[in-house]
């Protein structure tokens, strides 16, 4: 099974998005996909019409009784998940009780390899228990950035902290997505060619429009291809996903 986190320290950038994308185009690949929602704030579960609050098995079980979780089908074809909860927060609060904090999210998967051929982890918009659990677990980090000032801040950031789990022996081989780019500015247009001029090596070419299917797709809950096939940044996503595909055969290869 191949893992991928998505993760950013910024809020806001398109991390749910990015996931319900990316596993959308797995599962219409064929593969069995399963996503993993880390954040207290839920947002990929209540993005499918799951109520973390009356929800069972989610990803706070997996830090109290991993034994007990099992995932939930989405009622898409090949998409499960296991989704948030509030209670997420209250872990990161007593995360020094936790033993082997940082390996949990890792051994669970370790156990789902012949179920899945793909998991996709969302993450909280900070450095914590919780995204050094994906980061540890992953094969592949995908970093969504959204195309303006203040992103690249947040990038700044975020990139600190990759080189600190590098030196601490955790390599993270991690990928760079434009988001919510907008032609018409002179903005986005100006933090595109900032990404391209100092994290070349780490930037996909591609870019994922604004498109507010993107938006229309959340509010029924539903996978974005499912309904809007056509749109501009199903296809963007749909093309990141066969060059990540391409990058897996290489890998292995």
């Amino acid at each position: 099974m191949e893992i991928w986190a998505i993760a950013n320290q910024k809020g806001g950038v398109g991390k749910t998005t990015t996931t319900i994308s990316v596993a959308d185009a797995l599962a219409n690949r064929g593969f069995r996909v399963l996503m993993l929602d880390l954040d207290p704030q839920a947002s990929l579960t209540s993005y499918l019409k799951l109520d973390p609050d009356q929800i069972e098995n989610t990803t706070y079980d997996l830090f109290e009784q991993p034994s007990r979780i099992r995932p939930l089908e989405t009622g898409f074809d090949r998409l499960d998940i296991v989704g948030g909860s509030l209670g997420l927060a209250n872990l990161e609060k007593r995360a020094a009780t936790i033993q082997g904090k940082g390996l949990v999210l890792k051994s669970w998967l370790s156990t789902k390899t012949d179920l899945y051929d793909f998991c996709l982890v969302d993450t909280p918009p900070a450095l914590g228990m919780l995204m050094i659990n994906a980061l540890v677990a992953c094969d592949r980090l995908l970093v969504p950035v959204q195309t303006d000032f203040l992103a690249l801040k947040g990038l700044e950031r975020m990139l600190r902290m990759l080189v600190m789990l590098g030196r601490s022996g955790r390599e993270i081989n991690y990928l760079l997505i434009p988001t919510l780019y907008d032609q018409r500015t002179n903005a986005s247009k100006r933090t595109l060619q900032t990404l391209r001029n100092q994290y070349g090596d780490h930037l996909w070419p591609g870019i994922i429009p604004i498109d507010t299917r993107l938006r229309d797709a959340s509010r029924l809950g539903v996978p974005p291809s499912s309904m809007f096939s056509q749109s501009r940044a199903v296809a963007a996503y749909d093309n990141l996903t066969a060059d990540l595909l391409r990058e897996v055969d290489e890998r292995r290869a």
